[in-house]
C-alpha cells in the first residue's frame, strides 16, 4: 500500500477558506478543502498555524476553526530543531528576517516529513528562489527531503485528472 502524500498547510491556505474580498481564490480553496475531506492526503499543520488563526478576528477565527474540524490533521509543535532550521533559512538569505514565520512553516514541513507545502503566499513561499533555496539547504544538511512548495491548484489539477476531464475543455 502506498503511503498518503503528506501535505503541510500554511495559514494562508486555511485563511482563504473565508476570504470574501477574493471570491475566486476563496472558491478554489473551498474546492481544495473538499478534496482534503476525502482523506486521501495526510494533512499537517503546526501550532504556529493555530496561533496565526487565533490572531484573526473572532468571527473569522470561529469559521476557520470550524473548517479545520472537518478534516483529520496532525499538529506539529515548533521546537528547537524547527527554530534552528528556520534560522538557517533566514541566515542563508532564502527569506528575510521579517519572514521568520514563513521560514518556520517551511522548517516544520521539512522536519515533519511533508511531501509538499500548500500555500497562497507567492511572495515568500511559492516561488522559484525559495523552492530552490530550500532544496539546497536540504541537500547541504543531508535531510534527504525533496519538498514541493505549491499553490492549492496542484490538488485541483490532480482532481481534474482523476475525473478524466480537462479543466481547459
Amino acid at each position: 500500500m502506498i503511503d498518503k502524500i503528506r501535505v503541510y498547510l500554511d495559514t494562508s491556505v486555511i485563511s482563504y477558506l473565508d476570504q470574501k474580498d477574493t471570491p475566486n481564490r476563496m472558491k478554489e480553496t473551498q474546492e481544495m478543502w473538499k478534496i482534503l475531506k476525502k482523506d486521501r492526503f495526510q494533512v499537517l499543520i503546526s501550532n504556529l498555524v493555530l496561533r496565526e488563526i487565533g490572531e484573526c478576528d473572532a468571527i473569522k477565527r470561529k469559521t476557520l476553526l470550524s473548517y479545520l474540524s472537518e478534516i483529520d490533521y496532525e499538529e506539529y509543535e515548533v521546537n528547537t530543531e524547527v527554530d534552528e532550521l528556520a534560522k538557517l533559512i533566514i541566515d542563508e538569505g532564502i527569506l528575510k528576517p521579517k519572514s521568520m514565520d514563513d521560514a518556520t512553516h517551511i522548517a516544520v514541513a521539512i522536519l515533519s516529513n511533508a511531501n509538499m507545502i500548500l500555500s497562497w503566499n507567492f511572495k515568500h513561499l511559492v516561488n522559484y528562489n525559495t523552492i530552490n533555496g530550500i532544496r539546497q539547504i536540504c541537500f547541504k544538511k543531508h535531510l534527504n527531503r525533496i519538498i514541493d512548495i505549491c499553490s492549492p491548484y496542484v490538488l485541483l489539477e490532480n482532481e481534474e485528472d482523476e475525473k478524466g476531464g480537462d479543466k481547459y475543455d
